[in-house]
């Protein structure tokens, strides 16, 4: 397991290292025009010292060392157009915790109603509720997101009588926001708890529970729910830690102070300091949310070994 787990982590720090790396030399590659306002108006040397200042005239690869050993001290740098001079760290920090308040609001309701919506398809297949779920999940994933978010907040801020855009001291503001960056993790969980609990039902221990008279509900709940959710597992951590990063588009659609809207601004204003420390953080959630959904695999299911070669992935 020890063995398994160093594995890992290189690997997820080599994987780290190439999207960082990646990620610097391209937007090196930016005009510089990007770096200034009014660039036609600024002179020569100002142009020259800012430059000189940002590391800019340096060799790529004492650019790219440089950035590595701030980063190791923990220093994110500062931001030069977003907010010119501001520590970036400090940047994130204000803007952070409403990011993730939404986003555990949003996987917390993503999972008390995907979870029992697939698992009401998988027990009623090919009647009511999987016709409806499967119609809730094929609109959820033929429709684009942009849609319906849109149609979310223009009828639904109507009919609960709210502004469309965001304020944190309203209470009844969180609902739309919430629910729409829910919507598609709803439908996951729906699609794919339902496919596994088929699977199940079809495997010969529930043809045995069944000639032994076990109740239809004791062998869903008892053993296929069980068995269906231990391959979900290794998404969850992934998905809640991505919801935590806050969906960019519902963040810019009704104004919330989050970290999706700062890394579209922050993009736009070519503000690359800040959007290398953004990605940065968002390659490191997705890397973390992998690892720590293999791990609750073995936990929930001790039958599973990543010490053997077979359950090595």
């Amino acid at each position: 397991m020890l063995k398994y787990v160093g594995k890992r982590l290189l690997a997820s720090l080599v994987t780290l290292f190439i999207i960082l790396t990646t990620v610097f030399i391209l937007m090196r590659q930016m005009p510089i025009e990007g770096y200034f306002d009014n660039f036609d108006k600024v002179d020569q040397a100002v142009i020259n010292a800012k430059l000189q200042q940002l590391g800019l005239r340096d060799p790529m690869h004492i650019q790219l060392k440089n950035f590595y050993v701030n980063l190791l001290k923990g220093d994110l740098g500062i931001s030069n157009r977003y907010r010119t001079g501001a520590p970036i760290v400090d940047i994130i920090a204000a803007k952070a915790p409403i990011s993730i308040q939404m986003g555990l609001m949003s996987m917390a309701l993503s999972l008390l109603l995907g979870i029992p919506l697939g698992a009401k398809m998988a027990r009623s297949k090919s009647r009511f509720w999987d016709k409806l779920g499967t119609g809730f999940i094929v609109f959820i994933n033929a429709v684009p997101a942009a849609v319906y978010y849109i149609y979310l907040q223009s009828y639904g801020s109507s009919l609960l009588n709210i502004s469309m855009l965001f304020d944190p001291k309203v209470v009844l503001s969180w609902v739309l926001p919430v629910f729409s960056m829910s919507l598609g993790s709803i439908a996951y969980y729906a699609m794919w708890l339902r496919r596994y609990m088929v699977d199940e039902m079809n495997k010969d221990y529930v043809k045995l529970a069944r000639a032994k008279g076990v109740t239809s509900r004791n062998i869903t709940m008892g053993h296929v729910f069980r068995n269906a959710f231990v391959p979900m597992i290794q998404y969850i951590p992934s998905s809640l830690l991505f919801t935590i990063s806050g969906s960019i588009y519902v963040e810019s659609l009704y104004s919330i102070p989050g970290m999706g809207g700062l890394l579209v601004d922050v993009i736009t204003r070519q503000d690359n300091t800040m959007v290398q420390a953004l990605v940065m953080m968002y390659a490191s959630i997705g890397i973390i949310g992998m690892l720590l959904g293999d791990l609750l695999m073995v936990v929930i299911d001790p039958r599973i070994s990543f010490a053997k070669k077979e359950g090595v992935r």
